[in-house]
């Protein structure tokens, strides 16, 4: 039923009149009546009748009073606007989908900054899906945080920093041996990091535009994983500057910049809009944007 009626109905109910109920709504008497007409062919009783010079209800009218004023208390309290936001009553989990890479250097500063505010937040990473996956739109993805694309036409984004893509090896590398040139850089084993196994990228055809090329002798989907080998090998593999310097030197790592002509790499997040009015969500990605901006994280160059 149309919600305009069942405030045409409290009103006639509360007033008994067809001309109080018109001035209590801001409509005209000849209005309330063709209301009063259709009211009356739904709910199959005149509610209303004559009783000299005014008008009283009918049985169902008066056991219809109550429980219409009911509804329409009940409608209204959902289409008002939420109570105030308090981040320490929000009891909630976030779902963020992440390259380990980046999820290494942000979680436990996230982590701190929420539960400094809202102790019963938890927060689920999840590796990086298929390109084009669709958990912002059905909603088991609360935001996705990296290099962005192949996202839905509705989705909402955020830059939230451009970082440079650096090579990264072993301290005693002899790569370090002398100056790295794109011959000598071309000339190293590499480790090719993809979820999807793929051998080439912007490397090798910023190697081809030299005549160089480059061998990758393993692929591995994460970059945990070529860490650890970069660490026991002589492969090198590629990084982001600035990121996670203490786990890098503690490794026994070193990174230096690539001698090719690279374009940087655009680090956003993306939620679907549903999201964006929620007070808990925006909340959460403010904490996420200034976990992934901590100097902790991004290094004294990205400040």
């Amino acid at each position: 039923m149309d919600l305009n009626l069942l405030r045409v109905l409290d009103a006639l109910l509360q007033d008994n009149s067809v001309t109080r109920a018109a001035e209590r709504l801001g409509t005209s008497p000849a209005a309330v009546s063709r209301t009063l007409a259709r009211l009356r062919r739904a709910v199959g009783d005149p509610l209303l009748v004559r009783a000299g010079q005014g008008m009283v209800p009918t049985p169902r009218a008066l056991e219809l009073r109550e429980e219409v004023g009911a509804l329409l208390r009940g409608c209204d309290n959902v289409l008002r606007p939420g109570p105030g936001f308090d981040a320490a009553r929000l009891q909630r989990t976030f779902t963020v989908q992440a390259t380990d890479l980046l999820l290494v250097g942000l979680a436990a500063n996230l982590t701190e900054r929420i539960h400094a505010e809202a102790p019963q937040v938890d927060v689920v990473f999840l590796p990086e899906a298929v390109e084009g996956g669709p958990g912002l739109r059905q909603g088991w993805v609360d935001v996705e945080l990296g290099v962005l694309g192949h996202l839905d036409p509705e989705i909402r984004t955020r830059q939230l920093a451009r970082m440079t893509p650096v090579g990264i090896a072993r301290q005693d590398h002899p790569l370090f041996d002398g100056p790295i040139d794109a011959r000598r850089f071309a000339a190293a084993d590499h480790i090719g990091i993809s979820r999807l196994g793929k051998r080439l990228g912007p490397i090798d055809h910023a190697l081809a535009e030299l005549g160089l090329r480059r061998r990758t002798a393993i692929v591995v989907p994460s970059h945990t994983s070529a860490m650890m080998l970069v660490r026991d090998t002589d492969l090198v593999a590629l990084s982001l500057a600035d990121w996670l310097p203490g786990t890098v030197s503690a490794m026994g790592l070193r990174t230096f910049a690539v001698p090719l002509d690279l374009a940087p790499m655009d680090l956003g997040m993306a939620w679907h809009p549903r999201n964006s009015a929620d007070p808990g969500h925006r909340w959460f990605r403010e904490h996420l944007a200034a976990a992934v901006l901590a100097p902790t994280a991004l290094g004294d160059a990205e400040r």
